[in-house]
């Protein structure tokens, strides 16, 4: 509790506060309390100083009362987006944030909020954001959603169709694109979050000539390299690496024979063993091929495909992803039946065990194949209008996110403490979160 010697004294749009230091340090010093008192909360009180803002009062008050009590309450005639505003000003907007939702918990999601987007024709994609925000691409259209979800001004690739999208950090988007024909204006660009505006292209040069390509599936790792599936004309199928800072290209990998580098469906870097993940799946090849890349080297260190492998329905892969505290590769078919490959040995069968046969012979007209994320210890994974949850040493099924509108699920993406849905119809897309814990 404070006491009497840090009062503190505002006049905020002619109206007067009082509050202590004990109460702004929990605004922290990266907010402008901590730039107005240098950090230093030990002030004595002086009745004669008075801190004078020319922002809305309603807001300051709502914001000194989340400081004081860690709970949000926002009266029904102020506009959230008014508030927001103060928020960022104030430098409080993680404080909000964390208010409105608690930490990502997949057995505790709620339906928070389902938005019908803008553009004409189905979404193909969606990706969450590191602050909470997402972005969605229909077609040649990228749709930028911040964490208030207030759309940015959309991201126009001019009739190039989008292949895939990443987050740098809340300010920079990397879009994958095809090559426009007869055009060379294909390949990845790194694009504004807010503006919407191309920063710069990635290109991919050969013998010290740029090339054009089919950039496709993206990744990046903590050492700010940005790897791609490239597709080009000639002699340059494979994976590219460019450096995230400067945009130069710093490595490629040239797929071997038989393979479908640059075709993959999904890349992803992993941390603990400096090697990337690489995913040509069933549709877009009739045969599935996954390996870990070592760039280090440029070795294969681990693959797996099922040529030569008698193929059903049952057993053909849609999606996969690697889980690397367990030492496997984790896939999926279409009836959202795991299977799981061990990344200690080289070219082993999948192990398959069914979650979902109840599935079977229940397939709308038009189903979505299903998609897999891995969140902090917990496996997602999407089936027509739902997404499970899986946890524990043997995965089993905990709890199951769904609800009818807006049809089947084309993709789904965890990050900024949200999961965002993605339906393949009516442009619809789901914001899940996880209610805020109690304040004791």
């Amino acid at each position: 509790m404070g006491i009497q010697k840090d009062r503190i004294r505002f006049n905020v749009g002619g109206k007067i506060f009082e509050t202590t230091a004990t109460t702004l340090a929990i605004a922290g010093r990266n907010s402008l309390f901590g730039a107005m008192f240098d950090g230093n909360w030990n002030l004595q009180y002086d009745h004669t100083t008075e801190h004078f803002m020319d922002r809305n009062p309603d807001c300051f008050a709502v914001l000194l009362d989340l400081l004081r009590t860690g709970e949000l309450c926002i009266p029904s005639n102020l506009p959230e987006k008014l508030l927001y505003r103060e928020a960022l000003f104030y430098g409080l907007l993680d404080h909000v944030r964390s208010a409105k939702w608690g930490p990502f918990d997949g057995n505790r999601l709620r339906l928070a909020r389902s938005i019908t987007g803008c553009a004409p024709g189905d979404g193909t994609a969606i990706r969450a954001g590191p602050d909470g925000g997402c972005c969605v691409a229909h077609g040649s259209m990228v749709h930028v959603y911040d964490w208030m979800l207030e759309e940015h001004p959309p991201i126009n690739l001019d009739y190039q169709r989008v292949n895939d999208a990443c987050w740098i950090d809340s300010e920079r988007i990397v879009i994958s694109a095809c090559e426009r024909l007869g055009r060379g204006e294909g390949g990845m660009g790194l694009f504004s979050a807010s503006t919407g505006d191309l920063r710069y292209k990635f290109h991919v040069t050969h013998e010290n000539q740029v090339k054009s390509y089919t950039a496709g599936a993206l990744s990046f790792s903590a050492d700010y390299k940005l790897f791609s599936s490239c597709k080009g004309r000639s002699n340059e199928y494979g994976i590219g690496v460019w450096d995230q800072i400067t945009g130069k290209q710093i490595d490629f990998f040239y797929e071997p024979p038989g393979w479908s580098l640059g075709d993959a469906d999904k890349l992803q870097w992993l941390h603990g063993t400096n090697c990337l993940l690489v995913a040509t799946l069933f549709p877009r090849k009739d045969n599935c091929y996954i390996s870990l890349l070592d760039f280090r080297d440029k070795s294969m260190v681990w693959s797996w495909s099922d040529i030569g492998a008698p193929i059903t329905d049952e057993r053909r892969v849609r999606d996969a992803i690697a889980m690397e505290e367990t030492s496997c590769v984790c896939v999926v078919n279409e009836y959202e039946d795991l299977g799981f490959m061990d990344l200690r040995s080289i070219g082993r069968s999948v192990r398959w065990s069914s979650r979902s046969r109840w599935m079977k012979g229940k397939m709308p007209d038009e189903p979505c194949y299903p998609k897999l994320a891995l969140h902090e210890g917990q496996l997602f994974s999407s089936m027509n209008d739902s997404i499970s949850v899986f946890c524990g040493p043997d995965w089993v099924l905990t709890s199951r996110l769904g609800q009818s509108y807006g049809g089947s699920i084309c993709d789904f993406s965890i990050g900024g403490d949200r999961l965002f849905a993605l339906h393949s119809e009516e442009n619809v897309f789901d914001i899940w979160e996880t209610p805020p814990p109690p304040i004791v």
